[in-house]
């Protein structure tokens, strides 16, 4: 029996008409919910589900940052 390995991924979040979207940048998983916390739990389990049918190598940490631009 293997043992898992916790992995800290990163969610993005946000509304959509009338739910909460959340994405998952390293895995590629999206999900939604009524609620941040009800879209946060379903893409822990999408992500889960989808990595446990398509292992994937150590995933890098991704640079999350911000940048402006001018917009005419």
């Amino acid at each position: 029996m293997t043992t898992a390995t916790p992995q800290r991924l990163t969610a993005i979040l946000y509304r959509e008409d009338e739910v909460y979207v959340a994405e998952c940048p390293e895995v590629g998983t999206a999900s939604q919910g009524d609620s941040v916390e009800e879209a946060l739990a379903n893409l822990r389990e999408a992500t889960e589900l989808y990595l446990e049918e398509c292992p994937q190598p150590a995933l890098a940490p991704r640079l999350l940052t911000t940048f402006e631009i001018n917009v005419a």
